[in-house]
């Protein structure tokens, strides 16, 4: 059994072979204790110290803001980069989204699995901007198809129909997500807490909704009723979809009555706006034939003849 000066001193038989073989090599000494520090050295380790914390902070922060998609202010809003910060989306985002508008799933948000914190106004602006000039010129070929072959029909541009689809369109794209916002917002201060969604995101779902319009407008060129009537349906039932599986999740912490009124008039106005562009822009008028003039009555008058 080795003896506890065995133990203590076996670790420097190496070292003390080398030392034999080189005695000018240089040795490091290693103490069970560490040597006391001086206070500068202990303050200049801490300032180290203190630096990198703030560097890996810094750097948390910065990743934090861009995983959670805040958007830069940019200066104020009368600047040019305020606004540029609301098109800030590349074009395989944009591609995602529109499928993401016209595939809605049961469980999967569209504000959470495809804007995931970075909604846009680039999407939805020019959508609105194709669906005004689709509708309004569709409503254009619809006429002009389905009263062809009418004699005493003469075909006349109607170019404000532009005006009104611009007008229609972009008020309800804007006007409505201003007022849900605005009234979820309220709702958030009521007795029962209900979360919400920023005004820009509550714009870019009602932008990207309107989508399915587009391909629906231009198909209801074809001259048949029910045809154009079930394409108002489909669009309807996917548009509608992404609205009540985005803004359900928000309102159904809210009290029931509230909660099935919202949606209901979500789905309402939504409706409305098909409706209304299908009877506006595409129903076409009846042509009547005009009467035919009538000659005015022949008065005659019998002479007697002298006999």
């Amino acid at each position: 059994m080795a003896s506890p000066n065995d133990l203590r001193f076996q670790e420097f038989e190496e070292a003390a072979d080398l030392l034999s073989a080189d005695p000018g090599a240089s040795t490091v000494s290693m103490s069970a204790s560490a040597p006391p520090t001086s206070a500068a050295g202990s303050a200049a380790a801490g300032e180290d110290v203190k630096l990198d914390l703030s560097d890996d902070e810094q750097g948390q922060e910065e990743q934090s803001e861009l995983l959670g998609g805040q958007k830069p202010s940019g200066g104020g809003f009368w600047t040019f980069e305020y606004y540029q910060s609301f098109f800030n989306v590349d074009t395989v985002q944009v591609l995602d989204r529109l499928k993401g508008s016209v595939m809605p799933l049961p469980g999967r948000n569209f504000i959470k699995h495809y804007l995931r914190n970075n909604p846009d106004l680039y999407g939805p602006f020019w959508i609105c901007v194709t669906l005004v000039f689709s509708v309004a010129i569709s409503g254009n070929l619809s006429t002009f198809f389905h009263d062809m072959g009418n004699p005493s029909y003469r075909y006349r541009p109607q170019f404000h129909r532009v005006t009104i689809a611009a007008v229609v369109i972009f008020m309800y794209a804007w006007l409505v997500p201003v007022a849900l916002w605005g009234f979820l917002t309220w709702r958030q201060g009521a007795e029962r807490q209900i979360g919400g969604y920023s005004f820009l995101e509550t714009v870019c779902v009602y932008g990207y909704s309107l989508f399915i319009y587009i391909p629906t407008s231009i198909l209801w060129i074809i001259p048949y009723e029910w045809l154009q009537w079930t394409l108002v349906l489909v669009a309807m039932a996917i548009s509608g979809s992404v609205l009540v599986l985005t803004f359900w999740p928000v309102v159904r912490d809210d009290t029931r009555v509230m909660a099935v009124a919202t949606v209901a008039t979500i789905v309402a106005l939504h409706t409305l706006l098909a409706i209304g562009c299908k009877l506006y822009f595409f129903q076409s008028a009846v042509h009547t034939e005009p009467p035919a003039p009538t000659s005015p009555p022949v008065h005659t008058t019998l002479v007697a003849k002298p006999h």
